[in-house]
């Protein structure tokens, strides 16, 4: 196990300043998933830190140990790929033994170790098919087999579960995470995909365009989101943003919609953004004063949630209701704030001002 840390760390491909000036530390034991849209920068500092991408400035420690000029194979670290990377002649047992026999490691420890491996992840009846002999989460597991066996300070993930359907997603992050808790290592991971990162981290350190938006727990990221562009990434459905103007009653829509916002919020000067998590609009009594008014465009049903896309003071948002609503343009709903998950946010600086987590 060991504490990783990044400092001051940039990278130019040619003029291309891909990554800028990042600092973060990844304390030991710890699962941190780095998320963000392609071409945010994450696998490349995933990369950098495997040693296949060379630093342009700055540092990369891991247990105190400044790597930037180490060789990857010597930093004690091991890596899963998106592609599985298996070697199709070679039978699961080999693939997993073959960092093992490059070491000239002896033949009992080898087997004792990848049995070990194999046992952890479900694969000892696997142990002498082909890699073209099982299916997509099977040669995934191999992966982290291979992995494992390495014993290694610091695992790597580059998207590992990208390539599987739906469902075995889910049950590989579970899968996963689980494996984490068992061997207690330090885990760095690489996804676009915020429900993973949501689901699976200790601490989610959300990138855009070479920089750290934010770093913290999935719930200090949904509860507190430091700028529009976290909160709008994280979370699904998506937050909505309204555009329009603080008075001393309430919110102001540009089509002048009023909407009382529950208390504690800062009385921001000028023209805002008020961020509402889908699941922040509620239904509420016809008629009362304080409801807002609203009208369905479509509803989609999941069995335990209806998701609804509405139309709020001339603006379409999402909402996401417990109750079963009638897939029925223009009907009219009437709808409240709950004081979680609301925001307002600066519309020059995107910064937030205030809101449910303060």
């Amino acid at each position: 196990m060991a504490r990783v840390e990044i400092r001051k760390l940039q990278k130019y491909y040619g003029d291309f300043h891909a990554l800028r000036d990042l600092n973060v530390a990844m304390e030991d034991g710890e699962f941190v998933v780095l998320v963000g849209p392609s071409g945010c920068g994450k696998s490349t500092l995933l990369r950098m830190i495997a040693g296949l991408e060379d630093v342009s400035n700055g540092e990369i420690h891991i247990d105190g140990r400044v790597i930037n000029n180490i060789e990857s194979k010597d930093r004690d670290i091991a890596m899963v790929f998106q592609n599985y990377a298996l070697y199709p002649h070679m039978t699961v047992y080999d693939n997993m033994a073959f960092s093992m026999k490059l070491r000239r490691a002896p033949g009992d420890t080898i087997r004792k170790e990848v049995e070990a491996a194999a046992a952890i992840l479900g694969l000892c009846d696997y142990l002498e098919r082909y890699p073209r002999q099982l299916s997509g989460g099977q040669r995934q597991r191999v992966a982290m087999g291979r992995a494992i066996v390495r014993k290694p300070k610091v695992f790597l993930f580059d998207e590992p579960l990208s390539n599987l359907d739906a469902k075995l997603r889910v049950k590989m992050r579970s899968e996963i995470k689980s494996l984490h808790r068992r061997l207690g290592n330090t885990m760095i991971y690489v996804t676009h995909d915020q429900v993973e990162a949501m689901t699976m981290a200790d601490r989610i350190v959300v990138m855009q365009g070479g920089i750290i938006e934010q770093v913290g727990s999935p719930l200090e990221l949904y509860d507190r989101p430091a700028n529009l562009f976290v909160a709008g990434f994280i979370g699904s459905p998506a937050m909505n943003f309204l555009e329009g103007r603080m008075t001393e009653t309430g919110f102001v829509m540009r089509d002048g919609t009023h909407i009382t916002l529950p208390a504690g919020f800062a009385r921001a000067a000028g023209d805002v953004l008020l961020g509402i998590r889908p699941e922040s609009l509620v239904l509420y009594e016809p008629g009362d004063p304080a409801a807002i008014s609203a009208s369905i465009v479509s509803v989609e049903p999941t069995g335990a949630e209806s998701h609804a896309t509405l139309i709020l003071g001339g603006e379409e948002v999402t909402a996401v209701f417990r109750e079963r609503l009638p897939d029925t343009p223009g009907a009219p709903l009437s709808l409240k704030l709950s004081v979680a998950g609301t925001h307002l946010f600066d519309k020059e600086t995107g910064a937030r001002l205030s809101g449910s987590g303060h």
